[in-house]
């Protein structure tokens, strides 16, 4: 189910999946409803990402390919696609995992309470498809004071390319 809004005038989608409404960007995000079963999931998803984004694990730490990465991009939901943070978010949390002082946008994610392992937590889903990212903690760097701390294998990234753009702290577009 996709979820869409009605306009009285003409509305053109951009590459970062944003309204374009009389060349202003709008930040209105649209999102689909993802609605698979778990065989359909397995299909799709290696061993370890299955592990993760749906049956809620965790990577040892350390062992991520993102946690060493630099390059500049885009971390999508390895699940859906989803964009979720810019490398221009993610810092050396020396936690084991990648980690990010934010989402790109608000919109892109959902935090929940997290009572596993008798611990109280806040754990973060990709809004999209409902995969397991991570947990978010209090004790990342300003301006956020947020940390974001994500399971590679719940990620993908997207290499930014000549013709990425910047608009705000908002990476519009990038080679695949």
């Amino acid at each position: 189910m996709l979820a869409v809004a009605i306009f009285k005038f003409n509305v053109k989608l951009n590459y970062a999946g944003y309204a374009n409404v009389g060349g202003l960007l709008n930040y209105y995000r649209y999102m689909s409803e993802i609605n698979k079963t778990e065989d359909d999931w397995q299909k799709e998803l290696t061993l370890e990402q299955y592990q993760v984004l749906r049956q809620k694990g965790t990577e040892a730490p350390f062992s991520g390919k993102y946690v060493s990465a630099n390059d500049k991009g885009m971390y999508v939901c390895a699940a859906c696609g989803n964009k979720l943070f810019a490398s221009d978010a993610k810092f050396n949390a020396h936690c084991g995992w990648p980690s990010f002082f934010q989402a790109v946008a608000p919109e892109t994610i959902e935090v929940k309470e997290d009572l596993s392992y008798n611990m109280v937590r806040r754990e973060v889903l990709c809004k999209k498809c409902g995969g397991h990212l991570g947990h978010v903690f209090n004790d990342g760097p300003k301006p956020t004071g947020q940390r974001y701390c994500v399971n590679s294998a719940s990620l993908k990234f997207k290499k930014a390319g000549k013709a990425a753009k910047f608009i705000g702290d908002k990476l519009s577009s990038f080679d695949d």
